[in-house]
């Protein structure tokens, strides 16, 4: 069984207010901030069977989610969709995987004046597994509370999730965990090497210098990581609009092919690519 996407994660750390903002700026639509009872504060950009998730930490409190607070600013988490966590995990350790024990946790969520409670089984591979993030598994209880239609449309027109770009040093080692942890096998493409996921998502491994080459000044900084993800992409239909969105931001360093827009956002270290796709 080949695991689905279930979400990318950007982090944040302190600056949610302003990675918010900017994102809604970008013309996307951010649910309302979340609040996990594991210490962390999240939005999400909602897509048909995805989503992106800005995960970050709340001022003014001792209680703060220590896998967030650890972790690189960027793009920092690959979640794929699990119906049963314990059996997820089995999965996983039969295909020599090292897990972590599960963990449940909540957030408050309210709709149309009622507040109800967002239920999550999580299990993750083991830290050391994957350089470039956390690599774990969600197990949505109450779906219908995050897949909220009037949250699954956004002003710059982006239709969902198509692709994680992953540069890595260690193709030979990252290639097969990846492959693994999807439960699919790789195909190589010249250099690169692609792992499809159902709906069509796939992950790249590329390497280092594939990497920019493909995208320039655009690349995100490394800060001496060996593997890391390199660049989030977009189902886009009007590059333009997106473009002139994307004006205000300071420092903005952007790329741009035919058929793709690729904006380096420095606040979150982290590469959009918005690709055209008609």
């Amino acid at each position: 069984m080949t695991f689905a996407l279930d979400h990318v994660v950007i982090n944040t750390l302190f600056d949610m207010d302003r990675a918010g903002g900017l994102m809604a700026q970008l013309g996307f639509t951010l649910t309302p901030r979340g609040y996990h009872s594991l210490g962390s504060i999240n939005h999400l950009v909602m897509f048909e069977h995805d989503y992106l998730e800005l995960v970050g930490l709340p001022s003014g409190t001792d209680v703060l989610r220590k896998d967030v607070l650890e972790s690189p600013r960027g793009l920092n988490g690959l979640v794929f969709q699990a119906s049963d966590i314990d059996a997820c995990q089995r999965t996983l350790r039969d295909s020599r995987l090292a897990m972590l024990e599960p963990q449940s946790f909540s957030r408050p969520v309210t709709i149309d004046g009622v507040e109800r409670l967002a239920r999550f089984r999580t299990v993750r591979t083991a830290p050391e597994l994957f350089e470039a993030g956390r690599v774990y598994y969600c197990q949505h209880f109450t779906p219908e509370l995050v897949w909220h239609r009037p949250w699954m449309s956004h002003p710059n027109g982006v239709r969902g999730l198509s692709e994680l770009v992953i540069a890595t040093s260690n193709l030979e080692t990252d290639v097969p965990r990846y492959a693994k942890a999807a439960q699919v096998s790789p195909e190589q493409r010249d250099d690169n090497w692609t792992i499809t996921l159902p709906h069509g998502f796939r992950l790249t491994l590329i390497s280092p210098a594939r990497y920019r080459e493909r995208y320039g000044d655009q690349c995100v900084v490394a800060d001496g990581r060996q593997s890391f993800f390199g660049a989030i992409v977009f189902d886009s239909p009007d590059l333009a609009h997106v473009h002139d969105l994307a004006s205000f931001i300071p420092d903005l360093r952007v790329g741009a092919s035919e058929a793709s827009l690729a904006l380096l956002i420095p606040l979150l270290n982290t590469l959009l690519e918005f690709r055209e796709s008609r």
